[in-house]
């Protein structure tokens, strides 16, 4: 839909504006009178996702990924709220995901519905711990040290396009990779680490600016006087990311995350592999087989550890919602505008800014009724 208009109230301010558009792009916001029809209807940014390994049953850890396989993914999220992402590629030989990344760049380049979707590239290792627990699902043997060379050949496979690279600061080399990547351009997140307090700081000197998914990728059991969590958020400078999904992060210390950070410190990704917004079963991710459950959770089959989500984009906004106590409007901005603004886009609305927004009609009892999206692609 590359034109029209609606009347609805905007999510940031919560009174009712009139937005029209032509062409794709917003041609005017202003201000409208409230009727009964626009009290439950909302209209918000379009949710922004830092971390999709896959959706929709597309596998983006795979050698053979199809156009069609990633227009599939493309427009299921579209369908579920998120407009834009970074398409992720997790822990493997280095080789191989640089080969994957080349066919994925490849497959966006020559279709403008792909490249209008994915906003850039996340690379979640191989840079990571190889420590129990902190590994998450990543393969320990797989994981290599980060080099000047490594974050070298990464900008010239990608060209000019946005680039998060998730790494671990206490293995050797990476400092330098840091401040290598960040020359380059590319915003750099902690994750799967066990660095020390003193580490963390250094990483955030050297230019890293967010924490990947944080709680999860460290052991069930941990010091209560010295550990990850602790140390993450008493360090300064970091934007944090969250799963909404309910287990990855307990809602108790979901709560006391969002108590303690500010609203712009946190931002919420859905981690989603190729299960999202399927039923539970066996789903591919790159050579591991894994298993969800009727629960929804993804796990490798025969452990409890959990390996991606199952996440809907828009189901993350209310089930933060419900976890917090807070407006759902507040979460919808960590799935939409933080991780925008984080990777250097804008999703506000405003006269000349692409119409890339949805639209929410609630019930009385503010529980979601429907979910209309409005892309300019």
């Amino acid at each position: 839909m590359t034109s029209g208009a609606i009347t609805a109230r905007f999510l940031r301010t919560g009174m009712t504006v009139q937005v029209d558009w032509e062409g794709g792009h917003i041609t005017r916001v202003g201000p409208a009178e409230e009727s009964a029809a626009t009290s439950q209807l909302w209209i918000a940014p379009a949710l922004f996702d830092l971390q999709i390994n896959g959706y929709a049953g597309a596998d983006f850890q795979q050698d053979e990924l199809t156009e069609t396989q990633l227009l599939t993914a493309v427009r299921a999220l579209r369908n579920d709220g998120c407009t834009r992402f970074l398409f992720t590629l997790i822990t493997d030989h280095w080789p191989a995901m640089i080969s994957r990344l080349q066919h994925a760049r490849a497959l966006v380049t020559n279709n403008a519905e792909l490249r209008a979707a994915i906003a850039g590239w996340h690379l979640e290792g191989p840079f990571l711990s190889p420590e129990p627990g902190y590994c998450g699902a990543h393969d320990p043997v797989r994981m290599i040290d980060p080099t000047p060379d490594h974050i070298d050949e990464l900008r010239r496979v990608t060209a000019d396009d946005a680039v998060l690279l998730t790494l671990a600061p206490e293995r050797p080399g990476t400092l330098a990779a840091i401040a290598a990547a960040v020359s380059q351009k590319f915003k750099v997140c902690l994750g799967h680490t066990n660095a020390s307090a003193e580490l963390l700081k250094q990483a955030v000197a050297f230019g890293a600016t967010g924490f990947t998914h944080l709680s999860n990728a460290c052991p069930q059991l941990l010091d209560r006087h010295d550990n990850l969590l602790w140390r993450v958020l008493d360090t300064p400078g970091l934007t944090v990311s969250l799963i909404p999904d309910t287990h990855h992060v307990s809602p108790p210390l979901f709560r006391l995350i969002h108590r303690l950070l500010k609203p712009f410190q946190i931002m919420h990704a859905t981690d989603a592999m190729a299960a999202a917004g399927m039923g539970p079963g066996l789903y591919a991710l790159g050579r591991d087989r894994l298993e969800v459950g009727a629960d929804g959770v993804v796990r490798q089959p025969g452990r409890s550890n959990f390996a991606g989500s199952a996440l809907r984009s828009f189901e993350g906004v209310f089930r933060a919602a419900q976890m917090t106590g807070k407006p759902w409007q507040e979460m919808w901005l960590a799935s939409s505008l933080r991780p925008a603004e984080f990777m250097g886009w804008t999703s506000e609305l405003k006269v000349g800014q692409p119409a890339d927004f949805c639209v929410i009609q609630l019930t009385e009892r503010d529980e979601l009724e429907s979910l209309r999206v409005v892309a300019s692609w």
